[in-house]
């Protein structure tokens, strides 16, 4: 039997009201569909009457209209889907009341509370979220890609194992097994001559859970991922059976990695938010941006720097923030690379992510605080061809690779420089606050993780 769906409608005051009504009639007379309120966002050209009960009465339910009709009452929509319990909430307006970005601002805040928003051409779900956990957890997630997540991920695994919360990271990547594959960081040694063999294998052994072992040192759960969606939710994933791998290790505490702007799809206690600085503005502040900034209760931004973001740029980001999610805690910060290994009086050549225009910080940052000569770099390791070409350009040069463990850094940085006689040291990528007004971050990392641990507590 077909449950009935309770349906909120958006209506303006651009369309006549006997074509409004006609368009209600339509989901009035489906079976499955129940309308149970009417939300009025605006436009005069066509509205008969202002007064709430003669508009109610024409339409034959409840007609709910803002404070000011000249502004869209999202905080109206919302209390309407709480009052009425509603399943969907379906927008009958249009043009010139609601443009791209005011539907998206709706859009954002309509699937927060777990229900669809739906147009005539549009269907934005709500997030898939399993409730599968069985420990105290929290989730990292990202507005884009390349903006520092699997830094910050590892950072994070660090301080809370550091801490002796007992972690375990589950992360989802692009090249992710097909089986969840549970990597023991906090025991194995991990070479680079031992992911040569993996990647020989048929392994993605760049992927996001082994940087996190090899970083972390900790126990990391690999998990795979397919497409994403406008507001994170992925097409394919392994990743709840990566968290029921999870539950049932001796870990205490769980940490789910996103993916790009993918989000884990996985219910968490408390959860993360990485911003990119370098990021197009447009991108943080409209379309689904606020809809992941809403999501964190500690918010990172990163890469908060010239010649990626000005000054200004990062205020505006921040004071975005505040007005979206003003309880969150936020952190501006850097990236500065950290071997781990010793480079000292090494001619390296440094294989990076990080865009040209930073790479000057980053080489003076290693051969000030660790003695070497980076006599070479590319910034190309996520693309094959050009990071063969830097190789072979700078090869001759130097004694040590020292290479992020992302991309191709195993399948072309590492095998190509052992094999021409050079070592290989692998580099992480430290988050560091722009200045000291900013909270301190490992403090705020184990403050979340005892926040989530209380609401886990309280659940069960």
């Amino acid at each position: 039997m077909t449950s009935t769906e309770k349906m909120i409608c958006l209506v303006d005051g651009e369309h006549y009201l006997p074509v409004t009504k006609a368009a209600i009639n339509v989901f009035e007379n489906m079976n499955h569909v129940e309308v149970v309120a009417i939300v009025f966002i605006g436009g005069t050209e066509k509205l008969i009457t202002n007064d709430p009960d003669s508009y109610s009465e024409m339409m034959g339910m409840p007609v709910y209209f803002g404070e000011n009709k000249n502004e869209i009452p999202y905080n109206l929509i919302l209390d309407m889907i709480e009052r009425y319990d509603a399943d969907v909430v379906m927008d009958l307006s249009d043009e010139p009341v609601l443009d791209y970005t005011k539907r998206f601002k709706i859009a954002s805040k309509v699937i927060s509370l777990g229900i669809p928003y739906k147009g005539p051409d549009f269907n934005f779900q709500p997030l898939t979220q399993y409730d599968v956990v069985e420990k105290p957890s929290i989730k990292i997630l990202g507005t884009g890609k390349r903006i520092g997540k699997t830094a910050v991920s590892a950072f994070a695994a660090r301080e809370i194992h550091k801490n002796n919360y007992n972690p375990c990271v589950i992360a989802m990547g692009r090249g992710g097994p097909e089986t969840p594959e549970i990597v023991h960081g906090d025991k194995m040694k991990i070479t680079p001559e031992f992911l040569i063999e993996q990647s020989n294998k048929g392994i993605h052994a760049a992927s996001d859970h082994w940087e996190d072992a090899l970083m972390s040192r900790v126990l990391t759960i690999g998990c795979r991922r397919c497409g994403g969606g406008m507001s994170g939710d992925v097409f394919l994933t392994n990743m709840e059976e990566g968290a029921k791998i999870a539950n049932r290790q001796d870990s205490e505490f769980l940490i789910f990695e996103g993916s790009g702007a993918a989000i884990p799809p996985i219910k968490t206690n408390r959860n993360i938010v990485l911003i990119g600085a370098n990021q197009p503005l447009i991108n943080i502040e409209n379309f689904f941006g606020p809809f992941r900034i809403a999501l964190g209760d500690l918010i990172v931004l990163t890469m908060c720097e010239e010649p990626m973001a000005s000054k200004e740029k990062v205020e505006k980001i921040e004071e975005i923030i505040k007005e979206i999610k003003p309880e969150a805690k936020i952190i501006s910060t850097v990236f500065r690379p950290k071997p781990l290994g010793d480079i000292k009086d090494k001619n390296v050549l440094f294989a990076t992510t990080a865009p040209d225009a930073i790479k000057n910080v980053l080489v003076e940052h290693l051969e000030k605080e660790y003695g070497c000569k980076v006599v070479g770099t590319t910034p190309h390791l996520s693309n094959r061809p050009l990071l063969k070409e830097d190789i072979n350009k700078y090869i001759d040069k130097a004694e040590l690779m020292l290479t992020e463990l992302k991309a191709a850094a195993v399948d072309v940085a590492t095998k190509d420089s052992l094999e021409a006689g050079l070592e290989v040291t692998y580099c992480d990528n430290i988050p560091i606050a722009v200045n000291k007004t900013y909270p301190d971050l490992s403090k705020s990392i184990i403050d979340l993780v005892d926040l989530a641990i209380d609401d886990f507590n309280k659940e069960n």
